[in-house]
């Protein structure tokens, strides 16, 4: 048989935060479609980690050590895109992260600590590429945002909003970009085995997830990667402004799961409290995935 086409040959991507989780799967599925990577990672080795693997499958990445809170250092890597592979195609803006708090319990600076994370990165990431996709006669730009940014989200009030704008901004760049025929795209998970989680949350707290999720189980990264490359392709060419939910059906059932009868039942999850506290925190962290 032969080989499927490279959906992404000859494109240069910015993947931030794909040290690891969502970022890395996105970045190893970008580079396994024929695309150059920039692996902006905060952490250094975690980031040469990821190009490495690229390389090892024959394909091409460098690791750009990248705080997306700081302007500069995502004008870096947009810089080494453009220095060592030519230009820019595609941006992914997924970083984030947050920490469980009740509102009335949050204090000021870890609002704000949260906001730089979840919502300037993306401003940051989208204002200093944009014009680089543009000059290269256009591209995509995906924002990963979060199932918590169109429903309720106790203890968690500042990522949700964050998200919330997110997929706000989304559609508005969508509209301001396209005459730079940059379409602009979001996705929206909801928990994911990525390393993180896997590493922190009690297994029969990640089941009673499962539970909750129509397709019964938890997504693996590459799952979430999938749709990425097809949003950053010419597959998507008439696609911009929209929000995929990559969630196993969870933002479609709207608080409907299957009991041990097989039975539907709208309401509280399969045990008391769901996810415990203690877990909640990494099962929601965009930034380690």
């Amino acid at each position: 048989m032969a080989e499927p086409p490279k959906l992404l040959s000859g494109r240069v991507a910015v993947v931030t935060g794909a040290g690891e989780g969502i970022g890395k799967a996105i970045a190893l599925a970008f580079a396994s479609h024929g695309a150059a990577v920039v692996v902006a990672e905060i952490r250094a080795e975690t980031g040469k980690r990821t190009a490495s693997e690229i390389a090892a499958s024959g394909g091409r990445a460098l690791a750009v050590p990248t705080d997306v809170r700081e302007p500069d250092a995502v004008a870096g890597a947009v810089r080494a895109a453009e220095r060592e592979f030519g230009g820019l195609d595609v941006l992914v803006n997924n970083v984030g992260g947050t920490f469980a708090r009740p509102f009335l319990e949050i204090e000021e600076r870890g609002w704000d600590a949260i906001l730089r994370t979840n919502l300037k990165s993306v401003f940051h990431g989208t204002k200093l590429a944009a014009p680089a996709i543009a000059a290269r006669g256009g591209g995509a730009i995906l924002n990963v945002v979060s199932i918590e940014g169109v429903r309720a989200a106790p203890a968690f009030a500042p990522y949700a909003a964050c998200k919330a704008a997110v997929i706000n901004f989304t559609c508005t760049m969508a509209v301001e970009l396209a005459p730079q025929r940059i379409r602009v795209n979001a996705l929206a998970p909801d928990v994911c085995a990525t390393e993180g989680v896997l590493r922190q949350v009690p297994e029969a707290a990640l089941r009673r997830q499962a539970r909750r999720v129509p397709l019964g189980r938890i997504a693996e990264p590459a799952e979430i990667a999938g749709p990425a490359v097809f949003l950053a392709s010419d597959l998507a060419s008439y696609v911009t402004g929209v929000t995929l939910h990559v969630d196993g059906g969870t933002h479609a059932a709207g608080g409907w799961w299957r009991d041990d009868a097989g039975a539907w039942v709208l309401g509280p999850g399969p045990e008391p409290g769901g996810v415990p506290p203690d877990a909640a925190p990494v099962a929601k962290d965009r930034d380690r995935r």
